[in-house]
């Protein structure tokens, strides 16, 4: 089936949706990419009756907890150091609403934005006076690039370059919502850009160990649409398997190279996620021969094992458990312009998805 789905049109992919009649199917799509590009292409609204369509822990920023925002927070006081982070997480608050690192670089911190953790190598080349540190948020996708800075700052014999290990891993993610008695999905749609590395491997315990349908997608709405249709059959015909529609970049085994340059630097660690607790083996934290490159270690951090209460509840949103406009704070007290929590200010954050287009 998945061999033919590229053959069929999107507008009869679309009829075929409509055809199709269900009764209380939940699906979920796990990649923040994927919630951005489905709220903006308006695809929960040709879904066919019944199904309802989810997100997932896929925003690295969302999942990050307040506690762990706080430590970079308090590491920005220390003059002689340099944070740099991709632009999402300078807008994030931690347990204090309005306390970001935008906030703190206007106050006279030294935060910089950068587009890769190369360019927080150079920053640390070209700033010799200055500790960088690179706050590594994101997941397989960005974890081998992460090493890869590493790897080359330890070549080039920089000193002021750490990174903050802030990487997930996803399959452990998934595990535990599947794991959590009020947790309910009948299909996956997996992230394309995650799959590239891990392969099409890393999410065939889906259907193998749990017995749920799961489809590797693309990005653009027309590979959305035919992957959920693939979903939707395989649920309809009651079969589970793992399909790829994105075959064009993700193959069967992935990207070996980045997996070992992942594994000769990163290793798996326990780490707190918001909204699924503490769960163990969930991040990529830095090997201890590379400790000298660990910013947690050379400033003496603490990473959170548990989280306080908070009124945000981004953390029920992105494991599936209640819709952006159904939290209390959504467009009033929490707003792209002033935001509560992070689903509201990633580029991502599924809360961020439902204002700006629904």
């Amino acid at each position: 089936m998945a061999d033919t789905i590229h053959e069929k049109s999107v507008p009869a992919v679309l009829e075929e949706l409509k055809s199709m009649r269900f009764e209380n199917v939940r699906l979920m799509e796990v990649c923040g990419t994927h919630t951005m590009e489905i709220a903006r292409a308006g695809i929960k609204r040709l879904l066919p009756e019944g199904v309802t369509l989810l997100s997932g822990p896929g925003c690295p920023v969302c999942v990050t907890p307040p506690e762990a925002i706080d430590l970079f927070l308090e590491l920005s006081e220390n003059a002689s150091v340099m944070i740099t982070s991709y632009g999402d997480m300078l807008r994030v608050p931690g347990s204090r609403r309005g306390d970001t690192l935008l906030r703190r670089r206007v106050g006279g911190a030294s935060v910089r934005i950068v587009y890769s953790p190369m360019d927080a190598l150079q920053l640390a080349e070209t700033h010799p006076e200055k500790e960088i540190v690179f706050l590594g948020v994101g997941f397989e996708t960005t974890a081998p690039g992460t090493a890869a800075a590493i790897l080359s700052a330890k070549e080039r014999g920089l000193k002021n370059f750490t990174v903050l290990p802030l990487m997930r891993a996803v399959e452990p993610a998934l595990r535990t919502l599947l794991s959590a008695d009020d947790f309910s999905i009948h299909g996956f749609l997996c992230p394309g850009h995650v799959a590239v590395i891990t392969g099409e491997k890393g999410f065939r315990f889906l259907p193998e160990e749990y017995g749920i349908p799961a489809v590797i997608s693309g990005f653009e709405p027309g590979d959305i649409l035919r992957s959920l249709l693939l979903l939707l059959r395989q649920i309809r015909d009651g079969e589970a398997r793992l399909e790829n529609t994105y075959g064009r970049l993700v193959s069967p085994e992935g990207n070996a190279l980045a997996r070992d340059m992942m594994e000769q630097v990163l290793e798996p660690m326990d780490a707190l996620w918001r909204g699924l607790g503490l769960i163990p083996g969930s991040a990529w934290g830095i090997r201890r021969e590379f400790a000298d490159f660990d910013a947690s270690v050379r400033f003496g951090l603490s990473f959170p094992a548990k989280s306080a209460p908070t009124p945000c509840r981004c953390g029920d949103v992105i494991s599936g458990r209640l819709a952006p406009q159904a939290c209390p704070l959504f467009g009033s007290a929490c707003t792209p312009e002033d935001p509560f929590g992070p689903c509201m200010v990633s580029g991502e954050g599924s809360c961020a998805a439902a204002y700006k287009y629904q």
